[in-house]
């Protein structure tokens, strides 16, 4: 069966992994990220919290098809550090999500396949202490409405299991739900048919 066109693979929560060899110390942070102002912050605490590092190093990937991608070697020889980050996001089948990749230099060079091996092993020890989840690319939509349809709004968001959040009640009314790509159209169909009832569009995620 062909897989739903809204859906990927990430982790629920960050993880971490770590990888020893020949006195070098490979600490590798996995997070689960939506944009890449995330990004930039994950990366300015890594950088400041283990700042005696020789490299900080990482991959990242975001959206349904990984369109957004980075891979960063950080004075490693190239293609050593972030192209095998970024092969394990890619072999997991994971998006949406940052691994950085902590060395401290051992004294001993580890050589080009060294390195490669090292990265990639605190990388995939990282994947493999976290909780891969399956969701949904969802879209963020501010509905405002009249009170007194209220009843008709919750009972649609109720049938159709529709998250909302932010509610705000008095005379006039709004909410956010977020909803599933693949419904949408037929969930903004449903809301149009309720007097005073107004959706927007916010954003994706």
């Amino acid at each position: 069966m062909a897989k739903p066109s809204d859906t990927y693979k990430t982790i629920q929560n960050s993880s971490q992994g770590l990888y020893k060899d020949k006195g070098s110390k490979f600490l590798a942070f996995a997070y689960p990220v939506f944009s890449e102002e995330e990004i930039k912050e994950h990366l300015s605490f890594i950088k400041k919290e283990y700042f005696d590092a020789r490299h900080h190093c990482y991959a990242y990937a975001i959206g349904l098809n990984r369109e957004h991608y980075r891979t960063f070697d950080d004075g490693e020889p190239s293609g050593t550090a972030g192209k095998p980050i970024f092969g394990q996001i890619q072999s997991f089948e994971l998006t949406n999500i940052l691994i950085v990749v902590v060395r401290y230099f051992g004294g001993i060079l580890l050589g080009t396949s060294g390195l490669i091996t090292a990265y990639k092993a605190a990388t995939e020890n990282a994947l493999q202490n976290a909780e891969l989840i399956e969701k949904t690319l969802n879209s963020i939509f501010s509905v405002s409405f009249e009170y007194n349809v209220m009843n008709d709004l919750m009972k649609i968001l109720k049938d159709q299991n529709i998250e909302q959040f932010n509610q705000s009640f008095g005379l006039s009314c709004s909410l956010q739900i977020s909803v599933r790509n693949s419904k949408v159209a037929q969930i903004l169909d449903k809301l149009s048919k309720i007097e005073t009832v107004k959706s927007q569009f916010l954003l994706m995620k």
